[in-house]
Parts: C-alpha cells; sequence; structure tokens
C-alpha cells in the first residue's frame, strides 16, 4: 500500500467525500425594544397603564412565568433537573437523550443560577422639590434561568434557555449537522454518521444540497413552533401589541468537512499542517484568508494556537473576537471550521437574516485556508519539475540557461514575482528593476535594462510569467506562482538555518515587509 507524499496530494486525490454546513448556531431571541431603558418604561406605563416602570411591576411578570414553567413540568410529568455549578449540561441531556423515544418532544427542564444583564430601578432625588422617584439603570445580577432540552422532528437535539427575570431573553441552540441527518433520514437517502457530521452519503450532491436548505425562514419556524408550546412569559395580548421575540446570531461555526478515504491519508494531512503552518495567525496571511484588509493600528490579536486537548491536537487561528480550527474527527475527517463570535468582525450584522451573507463569508475563509496550506505542499514541486528549472533547457527552439536554486539573483528575482502577483495590471521591466534593487542591496546603474530582459525572457519562456498581449508588461502565472513559492520557501527553511554567510536571508525579511505593505495598498478598504 502506497500512501500519498504531500498535503496537497492527500486533498486532491484521497478524500472521497467533502461536505460544507453550518454546524452549531448559538442564537440570542430577544426584544429589541426591552433591551434600554426608555422601551422598558414604555412597555410599563404607555402599553401596561403603570404609573412607573418598578421592580415590583417587573416581578408581576417574572412570578407567573416561573409559575407556568413549574406547573408545565408537572403537567408533562418532566424532570425539573438543578444544574450543580459545574455540571456539563449536555452530559445530562445526553443521558436523557439515549431513554427518549417519540419522534419529538421535551426531554427535561433544566434551572441554573447565571450572570445575566438586568435592569434595576433606583431611587434617585428631584433637584428641584427634593421628592424621590424610580428610575431605571442597566446592571447585572446572578438570576435563574431555565432550560427546555429537546427533540425536534425536522432539527433533531436542542435547547431553548430563558432568564426569568424581565425581560426575559432566551437563546436558541441548535445543530445544523443534525437537521441534514433529520432531512437525509425522511428522504431514504444511506448515510453513514460521523459524531457531529456525516461519513459517507449514498447521494453527496443532494447531502450537500440539504446543507444549503437551512435558512433563516425554517429557524425562525423552528422557534416559533416551540414558542407556542412552551411556558411565554409574555401574554397574548403583549405579543398583539408588537412585543415579539426576534432571532440574533450570538454564535455560529460554519464546518467544511473532508472525509479520507483510509486514516493514515488523513493522519499524514494533518501532521504536515501541524508542523508547517504555525505561522497562519499573522495579520498579513489573515487578510489573505479573510479577503479583508487589516490596518497595521488594528488592535485585536492575531496567533496561531496549537492545542491538545485530550491529546487530540488542533490547530487556532484567531481573529478578532473569532477564530479558525483545524481537527482530525474520529481519525477519519478533517474539520476546518470557522467559529464567529462576533459578526461585526466581518462587517455583518447580527440579525439572522445575515445568516446566508455570513455563510457564503465563513466557507470562503475555510477554502482559502486549505488553499494556503495546499501551496506549501503542491505536489507538481517533484523532483523532475526541481531539476527542469535549476539546468538549461531548450524551449521552442531556444536555448534557456537554468535558475540555479541558492543564486542571490534568482532568488531575488521570485521574491519580486510573489509581490507582483497581486498586481492587476501586471509589471514592466522598469518595475522589476525598481523592486530588485533594495533586494539585492545594489544601486540602479548595476541593473540595465539590457540586463532586465534577460531575465525577463528565461522567466518568460519557462512559464513562470506570460506577457499581456499588446502591451510591454508581464503577470506572473499560476504555475509560476506555486514555483517561486516553493523555491522561497525551501530556501528560507531548509538552507537558511544552515549557512548564515549567504546575503539571501536578508531576501526572505524584506519580502514579508513588502508583501504587506504591497497588500495594503492594492486591497481597498470593503465592507464583508
Amino acid at each position: 500500500m502506497s500512501l500519498p507524499t504531500c498535503v496537497a496530494d492527500v486533498i486532491q486525490q484521497h478524500v472521497s467525500l467533502t461536505v460544507e454546513c453550518v454546524d452549531r448556531l448559538y442564537l440570542n431571541v430577544i426584544q429589541s425594544r426591552l433591551q434600554v431603558e426608555r422601551g422598558i418604561a414604555y412597555f410599563f406605563q404607555q402599553h401596561r397603564g403603570e404609573r412607573f416602570a418598578t421592580a415590583k411591576t417587573m416581578a408581576e411578570v417574572t412570578r407567573p412565568f416561573v409559575a407556568a414553567i413549574e406547573q408545565f413540568a408537572q403537567a408533562q410529568g418532566l424532570d425539573l433537573v438543578t444544574f450543580g455549578r459545574r455540571q456539563r449540561k449536555d452530559e445530562v441531556a445526553r443521558e436523557y437523550l439515549t431513554k427518549f423515544s417519540p419522534r419529538e418532544g421535551i426531554l427535561f427542564v433544566g434551572k441554573a443560577q447565571e450572570r445575566a444583564a438586568v435592569v434595576r430601578t433606583i431611587s434617585q432625588k428631584n433637584p428641584r422639590t427634593g421628592r424621590s422617584y424610580p428610575w431605571l439603570q442597566k446592571s447585572t445580577a446572578m438570576v435563574n434561568h431555565y432550560y427546555f432540552y429537546g427533540v425536534d422532528e425536522d432539527f433533531g437535539p436542542f435547547f431553548i434557555k430563558f432568564c426569568s427575570y424581565f425581560p426575559c431573553n432566551a437563546k436558541l441552540c441548535l445543530n445544523g449537522h443534525e437537521y441534514v441527518k433529520r432531512q437525509l433520514v425522511k428522504e431514504g437517502i444511506a448515510f453513514e454518521s460521523l459524531d457531529n457530521g456525516v461519513r459517507s452519503c449514498a447521494d453527496p450532491k443532494r447531502l450537500q444540497e440539504i446543507c444549503d436548505s437551512l435558512t433563516p425562514a425554517k429557524i425562525q419556524a423552528l422557534w416559533q413552533k416551540w414558542a407556542k408550546r412552551l411556558p411565554h412569559p409574555f401574554p397574548a395580548k403583549d405579543r398583539a401589541a408588537g412585543f415579539r421575540y426576534q432571532l440574533f446570531i450570538q454564535q455560529a461555526e460554519f464546518a467544511r468537512t473532508q472525509v479520507f478515504d483510509r486514516p493514515q491519508s488523513g493522519r499524514l494531512f494533518f501532521e504536515q499542517v501541524l508542523r508547517d503552518n504555525l505561522d497562519l495567525g499573522r495579520p498579513e496571511h489573515m487578510q489573505l484568508i479573510f479577503d479583508r484588509r487589516i490596518p497595521h493600528n488594528t488592535k485585536s490579536r492575531f496567533r496561531t494556537r496549537l492545542v491538545t486537548h485530550q491529546v487530540i491536537p488542533s490547530l487556532w487561528l484567531d481573529y478578532k473576537h473569532s477564530f479558525l480550527k483545524q481537527y482530525f474527527k474520529e481519525a477519519r475527517a478533517l474539520r476546518t471550521e470557522l467559529v464567529v463570535n462576533h459578526t461585526r468582525d466581518f462587517g455583518i450584522g447580527k440579525a439572522l437574516d445575515n445568516l446566508p451573507r455570513l455563510r457564503k463569508l465563513a466557507f470562503a475563509a475555510n477554502r482559502r485556508l486549505l488553499h494556503v496550506q495546499q501551496l506549501r505542499h503542491d505536489p507538481i514541486q517533484g523532483e523532475d519539475v526541481f531539476q527542469t528549472m535549476t539546468t538549461p533547457q531548450i524551449v521552442a527552439g531556444q536555448r534557456v540557461s537554468g535558475l540555479r536554486f541558492g543564486d542571490p539573483l534568482v532568488l531575488a528575482l521570485f521574491t519580486a514575482l510573489l509581490l507582483f502577483r497581486h498586481a492587476i495590471r501586471g509589471f514592466s521591466n522598469a518595475e522589476l528593476r525598481q523592486s530588485l534593487t533594495p533586494l539585492l542591496s545594489c544601486s540602479a546603474d548595476d541593473l540595465k535594462p539590457g540586463r532586465m530582459t534577460y531575465q525577463l525572457r528565461r522567466l518568460r519562456l519557462r512559464g513562470l510569467i506570460e506577457r499581456i498581449p499588446k502591451t510591454h508588461r508581464y503577470q506572473v502565472s499560476a504555475a509560476g506562482l506555486h514555483t517561486v513559492l516553493f523555491h522561497v520557501c525551501s530556501f528560507s527553511r531548509v538552507i537558511r538555518p544552515i549557512d548564515c554567510d549567504l546575503k539571501i536571508p536578508s531576501v526572505r525579511d524584506r519580502l514579508l515587509q513588502e508583501v504587506t505593505r504591497t497588500i495594503q495598498r492594492i486591497l481597498p478598504d470593503r465592507a464583508a
């Protein structure tokens, strides 16, 4: 049995199934009008006819709601579980789920004290009359939260959490992969399950279509369905007056799962990824992955982390409040996942209607990350290509000298080509000379136009650059990008640590600076 030799070979030839799906969705369910003091005052004074909005009037909402929850649990024969301080709620829910046989229903009701943002009433004095009056002020407090763990016929396991204190904000948590599995069962499509994913499927095309069909409208319908069945903190007259819950994205996970044909292939891939991509968290790399310019004065933290929780290593790339992570799942599948903790990191609003935009951006970022990792190990850079590039060749009847590995001029040329790869208009003879001068630490007189013409000729004949029709400008070809990137990375990783007397190491340092400045100059500011 033969194993693949590099990362790109694994991705291109040894992946049996690729699925892009929304994974875990954690949604805030709130009434926007009741999140500010003025809105709460309007609710009690104008809508309910109270004189003031006080703790007493808020308790008139809280007490009946808590009593309704306890009555609901008793009427349905559900356990009312009080969670311990450090008890894992998911493990408790998993135990109840294994004993649950109906197609849908509530498993149990949980209760836990958690910190929440609340509005309290304080006493203020009128400076003219000296009389006291109540005043609303935002604060935080430890209050009871009630969890409704359930199973839906279409979405599978989920939970809804209500805060018992006014304005009774809620949260909805669901899993896109569980939704997909339920739909596959309904349509009678055979599949093999993966922990929080799909390992194999008889109809991969339909599988991806189902993943894409998870829309905000369906998620909204899930909330409305169970909001009617569960105790509601606001009676019908409040909802008729427009006091209704809205859904906002608090955390969203977008997963690209690639299942390998055999475990050895995946293990080879992931070991190389961990070893060779620990610098991907730098801002100059992250702005290419997310296709967003990162200003030099950005205060957010950018870093790469290697996490070894429970002996399963994972690669984490932090981007502002969000992060990209990669890990090897069940020794069979690679999971590349963008976890969005704040949609504003990407210039997108928090409303659930923005989920399609966020999904498009997230999956594009996952693909770019994998593309960057493949570029560093592209299988076209084999021994035959290396020999062809470094030795003289006859191309189209013309003799072309070799591009010697480690030659200062060749390495400087390759460095300049990496810079020009992002130039839409390409580059000219003069622009190439201008870029080579600082890289070689020489004057412009040492690089005559004729000498540059000779270098352009051999780069063009070897297919590293292409002439733009009807101009004297050139652009870097796709194959040229792979070749020059391979040579520059190989030299900096293999030769540089050994030979410290060469002048070329400074070229790599200048490359990183030049690439960063070039990207900042050519990429315009734009919203995601």
